[in-house]
Parts: C-alpha cells; structure tokens; sequence
C-alpha cells in the first residue's frame, strides 16, 4: 500500500511541476509580448509627431537655475522669451535704512537670539562683538560667518541688500545694544 500511495505522490509532482512550468512559459511569452507592443506603440508616436523628442526635453526640462552669484536676476515668465542682454534690466541692490534693514531682515534672528545671534539691546551679548571692531562686524555681516557661538547667513540671507544698508542695520543693532 505504501508504494502505491509513493506513486501516486510522484505522478502528482510531475504534473506540478509540468503545469508550473507552462504557467511560467506561458507569463514569460506574455511578458515578451507586451514589451514589444509597448515598444511598437512608443516608436510609432515618436515618428508620427515631428519635433516628439524636442518637446518632451522641453517638458522635462529644469524651470530654474541655482544662482550662487548673489545678484539679482531677471525672471521669465514660462512661455515667454528671455530678455536679450541688451533688454536685461541692471541688477540694483536694495538700500534700506538701518532701522528698515533690521526690521526687514535681521529681526527675525536678533530678536529671539536664533542660531547664536546676539539679542538686540542685549548690552552683555553684543560686547564681544563690538570688541572686535566695526570693520569685522561689517565684515561678518556682508559675507557671512560660522563660530563657535552660532552663524550669521550672508546679509542675513537677503543677497540683494547693499552693503552700505547691511552696514546701517549693524550701526543700528549696536547702538540701540549699549
């Protein structure tokens, strides 16, 4: 009885496996299929529309560039041609005062102390700074600065401030801070 029922085990596997192996033959000229139907369709649409390749590079293509310069520039509206060099507009910085700087700008760290800024009217805070001298305040407040105690971003992160308002806004904090 033992060996009938062994046979019969073994001619159910075969058949497992033979019916297994149409099933994935059967998936695979499937898959074969439709990856020609796929490429079929794609290639007939590239050649029947002229200018198919240009317009999906124009679709896919970035919408801005990364401007590290610090100058201003010119935004075009999608659609629309970009200015010629001799329609450019001249890239002005803008001047505030050093009250109109600070409220614009530096407010938004000096005012609760974040990333290290000192306080403004905090006399104990803006000492060490003031230490070093206007010239390096100035400095660090045009170009930036990494230290121990925290950073100050470029122009407080606002790269279209003249140098002489980033200058005011500093005099400004100093002053209203003694």
């Amino acid at each position: 009885m033992s060996s009938k029922h062994h046979d019969d085990d073994a001619t159910q596997d075969a058949a497992f496996v033979r019916t297994f192996g149409l099933v994935l033959a059967a998936l695979a000229v499937i898959g074969v299929v439709i990856v020609y139907l796929a490429r079929g369709v794609t290639s007939s649409a590239q050649s029947a529309e002229p200018g198919y390749v240009e317009d999906v590079a124009a679709r896919v293509a970035p919408v801005g560039q990364l401007n590290t310069s610090g100058a201003a520039v010119a935004v075009t509206p999608a659609g629309a041609e970009p200015p010629t060099a001799a329609a450019a507009p001249v890239a002005t910085a803008a001047v505030l005062g050093g009250k109109e700087a600070y409220d614009s700008v530096c407010f938004a760290c000096h005012t609760p102390g974040a990333a290290g800024a000192p306080k403004m009217g905090d006399a104990a805070a803006w000492a060490p700074c003031v230490a070093q001298g206007k010239d390096t305040l100035y400095k660090h407040a045009i170009e930036g600065y990494m230290g121990n105690a925290g950073m100050m971003p470029p122009k407080g992160g606002r790269p279209d401030l003249a140098d002489d308002s980033v200058k005011a806004a500093v005099d400004y904090m100093v002053e209203n801070s003694q």
